[in-house]
């Protein structure tokens, strides 16, 4: 097991706590007494989850898990001592995976802890390979044999989508969801758009095509069709 999980807790005894029993169960844990030194933590050993107290010293951790989205996608467990709905709510709102709140039971913890990363496990995949094609989701670059393949940002996430998730078809209410987060309606043709910019950089050297139209439903990424 090598996954990496932050505490951010400013209580000195449950983070000794969690650090012995985290460590014996085989994790590598990082630990940070303030929100500041959490982020700072975070953007040098990017953790693959997080577990987050609330009430920190000089950022709180809602602020703090603001910023954590904004470092990568790990899974945030807020652990605190707020037990009200409304803070729960925000919590979650924050950016918060999931939300536990004190005193807890260890092996309530760590069970959660497991199904997050569970959860997680394929996102963490670096090198994605379909046919001729790969992408490295560490540096976005993407090459079709020993033709490299230059992607903007949103070209990027949505061919990593497809090749997540291959010869699944995908509709154009999920891919929205997946890669713009919300839902653009069905009179928009950004997706249409994005898919011809993306099979062209694809196919720019002649290469057969491997995203298909899935008409009235959406698209598939799948194996080129033989031609007779």
């Amino acid at each position: 097991m090598d996954e990496r999980i932050l505490i951010i807790e400013d209580d000195e005894e449950i983070l000794r706590v969690l650090n012995r029993v985290l460590t014996y169960e085989g994790y590598l844990v990082d630990t940070a007494l303030t929100g500041k030194a959490g982020l700072l933590l975070a953007s040098e050993q990017r953790p693959d989850l997080v577990i987050l107290d609330l009430m920190l010293p000089n950022i709180d951790g809602l602020e703090v898990g603001r910023r954590l989205q904004k470092l990568g996608n790990q899974p945030i467990l807020i652990l605190t001592a707020k037990d009200s709905l409304e803070d729960q709510v925000k919590g979650l709102d924050s950016g918060a995976d999931d939300y536990m709140v004190k005193p807890f039971e260890m092996d309530e913890l760590l069970a959660r802890i497991r199904a997050l990363l569970r959860r997680t496990a394929a996102d963490r995949i670096k090198i994605l390979e379909f046919e001729d094609l790969v992408l490295d989701s560490g540096t976005h670059r993407a090459k079709r044999g020993d033709r490299e393949i230059v992607l903007t940002a949103k070209e990027f996430d949505l061919l990593d989508l497809f090749m997540r998730h291959p010869r699944m078809v995908m509709s154009r209410e999920v891919i929205f969801d997946k890669v713009w987060d919300y839902d653009f309606g069905g009179e928009s043709n950004v997706l249409d758009v994005y898919i011809r910019y993306l099979r062209q950089k694809l196919e720019a050297g002649g290469e057969p095509r491997l995203i298909y139209t899935v008409r009235g439903v959406g698209y598939v990424m799948r194996e080129p069709e033989v031609q007779p």
